[in-house]
């Protein structure tokens, strides 16, 4: 992401909060309520939305039972951030109608790593000025 004179824009925080089973849904209206006033069209809205909540329904049932969401705002990129701080309690799935599948269809870049201090997704959204990636270019 850049800015005039090819310098890094900044990425602004505009979402950090801590969830576990109890609080997802929570979760969820609140991601609803950030993406709307940063301004993202209904569509992307929604794709950011399931993504996010996927990923932390994810953290609670495969991970370590609670995580933390981080999304950051540049240059019309939205990056959304999972990651929870312990061992998984199994694999994350990669098949057709599992969250990790369904967060690499709607998202236009993907990322995982886990291990034993724990795991991390980033899923990022573009939405204006030529950001939103060719997804089929994306992996």
């Amino acid at each position: 992401m850049t800015s005039s004179g090819d310098r890094p824009e900044a990425e602004a925080v505009v979402f950090d909060e801590r969830f576990d089973a109890s609080t997802l849904h929570l979760l969820r209206e609140r991601v609803a309520a950030c993406v709307s006033a940063a301004g993202l069209p209904e569509d992307r809205a929604m794709d950011v939305i399931l993504a996010v909540h996927e990923l932390a329904a994810n953290t609670v049932r495969h991970g370590a039972g609670a995580g933390r969401l981080l999304m950051r705002v540049a240059a019309g990129v939205l990056r959304c951030q999972v990651s929870d701080a312990g061992p998984a309690a199994g694999p994350w799935p990669l098949r057709q109608g599992h969250g990790l599948w369904i967060v690499r269809a709607v998202a236009d870049e993907f990322t995982a790593s886990s291990g034993p201090q724990g795991s991390q997704v980033t899923a990022m959204f573009g939405w204006r000025d030529g950001a939103r990636l060719d997804r089929t270019q994306a992996t």
